[in-house]
This record gives C-alpha cells, sequence and structure tokens, in this order.
C-alpha cells in the first residue's frame, strides 16, 4: 500500500477500492471525500425516513422492513426510469413518418427552407404611419376648439398616428458599403 493509505478510514478504503475496480486510476483525493459525503447523507436521510416510518407503525425500533421501505420510497421517489423499449419505438416510427423538409439546392451546404432555419428574420421593429393631411387638419380644429391661444411651433410638428407599422429585416442581409 502508498503512504498515507494505512491512515485512511475504513469507509474511504471502500470508496477508493470501489473507483479502482470500476477502472478509475487517476482522481483528485477530494473525490473520496465528495463520495462519502453523499454515502453518508443518502444513509441519514434513509435511516431518518425509516425511522419516520417505524413510528407510524408503532414500532418501538426500526427494523429491517422499515429501512427497506426508505430504500424504495427513495428509489421511486429520487430516480426516474425510461420509458419501456417499445414506446420509445413507437414514438421514433411515428416521428419518422414525418417527412424532412425540402433542402435548398445550390452551391456550398445544402440547407432547409429559410423559414426552417435559425437565420430567418426573428423580429419585428414597429414604425409609426405618418398622418394624412386630412386627419392632420382634423386634429388642428379639435386642437383649436380646445386652446384659443394655440402655440404656431405645436402647429407645424407631425403628431405619430396610433397605428404603427410592422417592418423585419433579414439577419443575414449586408450593409451596404
Amino acid at each position: 500500500m502508498a503512504d498515507g493509505e494505512e491512515d485512511l478510514p475504513r469507509d474511504a478504503k471502500i470508496v477508493k477500492a470501489l473507483l479502482k475496480s470500476m477502472g478509475v486510476e487517476e482522481y483528485e483525493p477530494r473525490v473520496v471525500h465528495q463520495f462519502l459525503e453523499l454515502w453518508y447523507r443518502y444513509v441519514v436521510d434513509v435511516l431518518t425516513d425509516a425511522q419516520v416510518y417505524s413510528e407510524h407503525a408503532g414500532k418501538a425500533a426500526i427494523d429491517c422492513d422499515d429501512v427497506k421501505l426508505a430504500i424504495q420510497s427513495k428509489v421511486n421517489f429520487s430516480f426516474s426510469q425510461p420509458p419501456p423499449r417499445e414506446v420509445l419505438l413507437e414514438l421514433a416510427r411515428n416521428r419518422n413518418k414525418i417527412p424532412l423538409p425540402k433542402s435548398i439546392t445550390g452551391p456550398g451546404i445544402p440547407l432547409p427552407p429559410e423559414q426552417d432555419t435559425l437565420i430567418s428574420p426573428n423580429y419585428q421593429l414597429l414604425i409609426p404611419k405618418k398622418q394624412t393631411s386630412q386627419a392632420m387638419e382634423e386634429t388642428e380644429e379639435d386642437e383649436e376648439a380646445v386652446d384659443p391661444n394655440p402655440n404656431p411651433s405645436q402647429e407645424q410638428t407631425e403628431k405619430p398616428q396610433n397605428t404603427p407599422r410592422r417592418v423585419s429585416f433579414p439577419l443575414g442581409a449586408k450593409r451596404p458599403g
């Protein structure tokens, strides 16, 4: 044994033996401590649950059945099993029935249609429309009726209309040089 191995606690030696049996030859010393912490936490959780089950059953002490029940409940609620192979095969068959999108032919790498790619426009800008001259005159008449002394500088400014216009730009567009 290497120097310092004799000083290790029995549990640390077991963890090292488990790592070696799984083919792990090199690891940091902290790995052993992390496994020990995980191991101790798991045992404490299982024994705490077993004690609750034992008290609920009216027993004076924890027995093997309580520990088995605690372990089984941990397995059922902590780990999920993958679906059966038949279910996965059926899902794969259903998914493979849908044909792939047609690719864009041309030089270079073949790509699917633009609507199926991530390079299609993914944002829109809202640009307000300018008011028409008739709508401006109606607005000015309303303002004159409200304010008998209108400010001439306010009359000359254009007010944006409430209905926006949508504009989109492709992400791959080149800027003018």
